[in-house]
């Protein structure tokens, strides 16, 4: 009797057990008990519910193999599966619930508020002035008949810049001498007419007031016949020619302009705030750069009457020599004013909580971090001032002050580091 080569397919039993897979019960077909017993293992190994699916997954598979060697690979693998998630998980929390900072002291990095000097270098913006400066116009009106200067010549007072046409001007000069040499003549004889009372009073009078009119009259053309020569007020530079021989000039027609720039004039503004550091014979330094490298030094001279109602500055003048002239008006110049160091309360800017408008710093007192609002003054780069809110040798937080609170508990992990000794103040001012 021959045995048939056709595959027979076993016909799986109907009953069933529970297997407590999720938090509700999942039926499976029944299963030898090797397979079942191993399946019971992987359900007792502790894993998340990702791999809980997996493994339900791959349990209904094995109900359903053909062949008990599919069954144990894919039992292995659950097994294997299971017991990779299930020990990550554990070991993930116990990382999560040792983290820094849950409840316990915050370390933060402080430094101590001193007092020390403190000085204020106050930075401007400047436009240079001559000492002197004027456009040269004529008084009248009238054709140039000479230019008698070069542009940029240097020219001292008196001088003669420009003639103009005089021939008018000397022709009634000399109607007025003739005039009031007849005056005089007719005034001597009626003083000898008077002494012989052969001349009354009031007609003596008369030729007198007449003489005086006729004198009046020489000088006022003698001063027309001096406005028809131009001539250098002071001692200065010329500017550039704008006019030319045979040219009509009116009263206000520039003819140059002339600088006297021995002495530069430098005006500023400084911000009210610096008031009180401001006064007569404070060094300046001045630089533009114009002149790369250069540095004139000067001295302030005045300061302005009057506070500015809308940028809340006022202005200062300085002078700044300037010999050899290298200095021009109108020159846009950079102004450094240093102060007198007086003594302040600093602390680093890095401890400063700056909060809706206003500043506060935390100060620690045995391992305590409180806050306190302060007010800050004068600067310097890494440093502030600390006018009020603190006293010498408070401890304030300089780093960790983002995850400070007050009233919390802190411990000092380090002290900041002190700033760079000799660093130069800085303030800057709005011009």
């Amino acid at each position: 009797m021959t045995r048939s080569s056709k595959f027979v397919t076993p016909t799986p039993m109907p009953m069933t057990f529970r297997l407590s897979l999720f938090s509700g019960s999942m039926k499976l077909p029944v299963m030898k008990t090797n397979a079942r017993s191993q399946l019971t293992r992987a359900a007792a190994i502790p894993m998340g519910a990702a791999t809980r699916r997996l493994a339900f997954a791959l349990a209904s598979r094995i109900a359903m193999a053909r062949t008990r060697q599919l069954a144990a690979a894919l039992l292995a693998l659950a097994l294997l599966c299971g017991a990779l998630t299930g020990c990550s998980e554990p070991a993930a929390q116990n990382n999560n619930r040792s983290a820094p900072g849950a409840g316990g002291p915050v370390g933060v990095v402080t430094a101590a508020a001193n007092t020390q000097p403190l000085g204020i270098d106050i930075e401007a913006i400047g436009t240079a002035v001559a000492n002197e400066s004027v456009e040269i116009t004529s008084k009248t009106s009238n054709i140039i008949t000479a230019v008698r200067f070069k542009e940029g010549q240097l020219v001292k007072r008196g001088q003669i810049l420009v003639n103009l046409d005089d021939a008018q001007a000397q022709a009634d000069l000399a109607v007025a001498e003739a005039a009031l040499a007849e005056s005089q003549n007719q005034f001597k004889r009626s003083r000898n007419l008077f002494s012989t009372q052969a001349l009354s009073q009031s007609e003596l009078d008369q030729i007198e007031a007449t003489h005086k009119a006729n004198q009046a009259r020489v000088i006022a053309a003698k001063a027309r016949l001096s406005d028809q020569v131009i001539r250098a007020p002071f001692d200065g530079r010329t500017g550039f020619r704008l006019v030319s021989v045979g040219s009509l000039v009116n009263p206000g027609t520039i003819i140059t302009t002339l600088d006297d720039s021995s002495l530069i004039k430098l005006d500023f503004t400084v911000p009210q705030i610096y008031f009180f550091a401001l006064h007569d014979g404070l060094t300046i330094d001045a630089m533009t750069a114009g002149l790369p490298n250069r540095v004139f030094q000067g001295k302030v001279t005045t300061l302005g009457s009057r506070i500015d109602t809308v940028s809340r500055s006022i202005m200062v003048r300085a002078e700044i020599p300037n010999k050899d002239g290298i200095l021009r008006p109108g020159m846009f110049m950079t102004v450094k004013l240093r102060t007198e160091a007086l003594p302040a309360l600093l602390i680093p800017e890095q401890a400063l909580v700056p909060e809706q408008g206003q500043m506060f710093v935390y100060v620690v007192e045995e391992g305590i971090a409180a806050k306190k609002p302060i007010t800050i003054g004068r600067r310097r780069p890494g440093e502030v001032e600390v006018v009020t809110g603190l006293k010498n040798a408070d401890r304030v937080i300089v780093e960790g002050t983002q995850k400070v609170r007050d009233r919390g508990k802190v411990y000092e992990v380090s002290e900041a580091p002190a700033p760079v000794a000799g660093a130069a103040p800085a303030a800057a001012a709005q011009s």
